[in-house]
């Protein structure tokens, strides 16, 4: 089970009394606007939640398991890691 974005839009309707589409629009316009600091390469950090940060991974060699006599060259590429804070890190692991 997950948490869908809709949820967040109910829940946060009923526990605001907030239109869902209103809320909607703000959950929608954070979201965009994260992904366009991390796009840019800014990271972006919610204190106690963690922290969004793009990091850059070498290229590197890559074979398949199947012929490992044919070598793949993995490009170098930009990926999105997250390191969560201490408040949340407590929680999940409280929660065990």
């Amino acid at each position: 089970m997950s948490l869908t974005k809709r949820d967040l839009v109910m829940r946060i309707s009923d526990e605001t009394g907030l239109v869902q589409a209103d809320v909607y629009n703000v959950i929608q316009k954070t979201l965009d606007y994260i992904v366009e600091s991390l796009a840019q390469g800014v990271n972006v950090e919610f204190r106690n939640f963690g922290v969004f940060e793009v990091q850059t991974r070498k290229p590197r060699i890559g074979r398949n398991p199947n012929k490992p006599e044919n070598v793949v060259t993995i490009p170098e590429r930009k990926v999105v890691k997250f390191k969560v804070g201490k408040i949340m890190k407590q929680q999940v692991t409280a929660s065990k």
